[in-house]
């Protein structure tokens, strides 16, 4: 036996890993087969639309702004805000099929590229995976179909959230990444992003855009 073989098995005797470790790997398995929950904070209980109300007031309480609207709305939803914050009515726009449910062609004086965002884009729509109730969060999964850099590059975020779509705690997040991706897959990245990027560094005077969009603008669509 070696020096090391020596040391790694004193190391095992003391961890009492010796002839327990298949053991010890088996309970482990079965703990991330069970997927246990842990505590779930009381505020996220309640009915669909508790829970979209209790979404909407802790988006706006960090820094996001928020319109809720029916389907037929959504595209006068998002020229109604680039106009009203004297942006320009041109966006690149995720490549993501659950956009085309929205009639956007009814708005013809709406410019839409479909891609990877430019230097000279201001304005990025996208959806989202989902919107957590708990803390007023979006989710995002990259993706053909959602490039990252559309959450980050452009200064103004628009995002279309289903009102379906928005969950209680983050728990629930990870039920559908699971029923999405499957048992142990995942997207390359997932963003949680809570507001707009901000940092306070500087003499705690708080900047926004500090690190991504200065703005997050949320088009709630009710189902």
């Amino acid at each position: 036996m070696t020096a090391r073989e020596q040391m790694l098995g004193a190391i095992r005797r003391s961890l009492r890993r010796g002839t327990q470790a298949g053991e010890a790997r088996a309970a482990v398995e079965a703990r991330l087969r069970r997927h246990p929950v842990n505590i779930v904070p009381a505020r996220t209980a309640g009915t669909d639309e508790d829970r979209v109300r209790l979404f909407e007031r802790w988006a706006t309480f960090n820094q996001a702004t928020v319109v809720r609207v029916g389907v037929a709305d959504v595209p006068g939803a998002v020229v109604d805000y680039l106009a009203a914050n004297n942006l320009p009515a041109r966006v690149v726009m995720a490549p993501d099929a659950a956009l085309d449910r929205y009639d956007w062609d009814g708005r013809p004086m709406l410019e839409r590229r479909r891609g990877l965002p430019e230097d000279a884009d201001r304005v990025a729509v996208t959806g989202a995976l989902a919107g957590i109730a708990e803390t007023g969060t979006l989710v995002f999964t990259s993706g053909a179909a959602h490039p990252t850099s559309l959450n980050l590059l452009p200064e103004t975020h628009v995002v279309v959230l289903r009102e379906a779509d928005v969950v209680g705690p983050l728990e629930e997040v990870f039920a559908r990444l699971r029923a999405r991706y499957g048992e142990g897959g995942m997207p390359r990245t997932v963003n949680t992003v809570t507001g707009p990027s901000r940092t306070g560094d500087i003499e705690q005077q708080l900047e926004l855009g500090a690190h991504g969009p200065r703005r997050l603008h949320i088009v709630l669509v009710r189902d």
